[in-house]
């Protein structure tokens, strides 16, 4: 598919089927994900896939945004891996988030839906999946095949013009 029409046609998916997804296309979002570009090339990203009961029932405490989803995928990055600006910005969430677009993305094109999550309670999932320290839980994207009757929110299609975010200097 042409990059420009996959991108116009995801949306986020808010009901999912039960339908289980295939190891292999897993496998596929996970390594779209491990080609991701982050700052200086450091990959602070650590993936956690939540598949089994127990642990959508715990992410399920953590964040009311599951929809349902077969799977999730938690992308938190390691802060004593990530890179610092040198007035000490942290990237380590810009990586994660580059990362998140890029499985999202190949998730689409595989036929999959999924919905971009930042609500929830990130010491709760640090609490429920055992996180050490250095990692901070960035974003979260259930993951699944959508439902039948799943649809884009009525706001989905609507874009400012480019005059309205691009300035040319």
């Amino acid at each position: 598919m042409e990059f420009f029409k996959l991108a116009e046609k995801r949306y986020s998916v808010r009901k999912f089927s039960d339908k289980p997804i295939e190891k292999e296309k897993l496998e596929q979002i996970l390594n779209a994900g491990r080609v991701a570009p982050t700052a200086k090339n450091y990959q602070p990203q650590q993936i956690l896939v939540i598949q089994s009961a127990e642990a959508l029932e715990k992410l399920g405490r953590c964040s009311p945004c599951v929809y349902g989803a077969p799977a999730a995928i938690l992308i938190c990055y390691d802060k004593d891996v990530s890179w610092k600006r040198k007035d000490g910005k942290e990237h380590g969430d810009i990586d994660a988030s580059i990362v998140m677009t890029h499985m999202m993305l190949q998730a689409e094109e595989l036929g999959l839906g999924s919905v971009w999550v930042c609500v929830f309670d990130a010491d709760a999932i640090a609490k429920e999946f055992e996180l050490p320290g250095n990692l901070v839980p960035s974003s979260l994207m259930p993951l699944g095949y959508a439902a039948d009757d799943a649809e884009p929110a009525p706001w989905h299609a609507q874009r400012k013009s480019l005059d309205e975010t691009v300035r040319f200097v």
